[in-house]
């Protein structure tokens, strides 16, 4: 922390996980509460720069880059195949190269069916779930998924293809600003540097492989309902109301399974943290304060 200011340092490191270097960011005290932050498409741990500072004075933040995404290298000789078993694989590796045995979990987008896959792995070292907008039930896949189903239904190439041109940085900016009332709100350093990682050679098809993949989080949210009902781990779902991609309808849904679970809305799109992240921090450090006293 800054003594000048008392605003908590973020420190950038580098980790060896399953065969991969992962890059993350990390602040706040190493005995305090963890909270571990799982990003989503196209993001990565950048995505959290604003939130991790307004945590970190309580809590113990980290902040992985998922292998593709991010500053996370993956050696070629490592023949990595990119699906969401295997994302959560390498964030099993990662928090025990750390020796992490308990946190809380933030997921966002992707970040769910990943930390969901960990949670049921390890489900005595969650102490909490915080979704923000990290989908887990069908009635929450939103009008926005249909090029991606029907790639599912039918993977061929000319289905495949159908999708690319979406994936430049000219979209992952229009992306940024879906339902969001005042798109110059955002700042344009998250999705300039999505879009120029997103470049990088061999990542569209990398992006795409993982499109394909969805589907198979899809066919496991029985198994994580099951996680929840079984588990009940303190949740709160909070979503951006106008995401085209994960409507409000999923983050209602964990109530089904988890009836404590605290559901909240903001008047935004999919990427919150970009327009609201005052709003998600007091809700955090609200929620947590509760849940991690009971």
């Amino acid at each position: 922390m800054s003594e000048q200011t008392g605003i908590p340092l973020v420190a950038i490191h580098r980790v060896e996980a399953d065969g991969v270097s992962v890059f993350y960011r990390e602040a706040g005290p190493k005995d305090a509460p963890v909270i571990v932050l799982l990003h989503g498409f196209p993001t990565s741990s950048f995505q959290y720069r604003e939130l991790i500072p307004r945590l970190a004075d309580r809590y113990h933040v980290i902040a992985p880059d998922l292998p593709g995404f991010g500053f996370t290298e993956v050696p070629d000789e490592r023949n990595y195949v990119y699906s969401f078993d295997a994302l959560a694989k390498t964030v099993e590796a990662f928090l025990e190269a750390l020796s992490l045995k308990r946190y809380a979990l933030y997921v966002f987008d992707y970040g769910a069916p990943t930390g969901f896959r960990v949670a049921m792995a390890h489900p005595e070292r969650v102490t909490a779930i915080i979704s923000q907008n990290g989908n887990a039930y069908e009635e929450g896949l939103g009008d926005a998924w249909a090029p991606i189903q029907r790639y599912w239904r039918e993977p061929s190439l000319e289905n495949r293809n159908a999708i690319r041109p979406a994936l430049t940085p000219e979209g992952m900016k229009r992306e940024y600003g879906v339902g969001i009332a005042k798109p110059e709100r955002i700042d344009p350093a998250g999705y300039t540097l999505d879009g120029a990682l997103l470049m990088r050679p061999g990542n569209v098809d990398i992006q795409l492989d993982l499109f394909l993949d969805y589907a198979n989080n899809v066919k496991l949210y029985p198994e994580f309902h099951k996680y929840f009902r079984q588990h009940q781990p303190p949740l709160l779902a909070i979503w951006g109301e106008h995401d085209p991609y994960f409507i409000p309808a999923g983050a209602k849904a964990f109530t089904r399974d988890i009836p404590s679970a605290q559901v909240q809305f903001l008047d935004t799109g999919h990427f919150a943290l970009e327009t609201n992240v005052e709003d998600v921090a007091q809700s955090i450090r609200t929620f947590l304060a509760s849940s991690l006293k009971a």
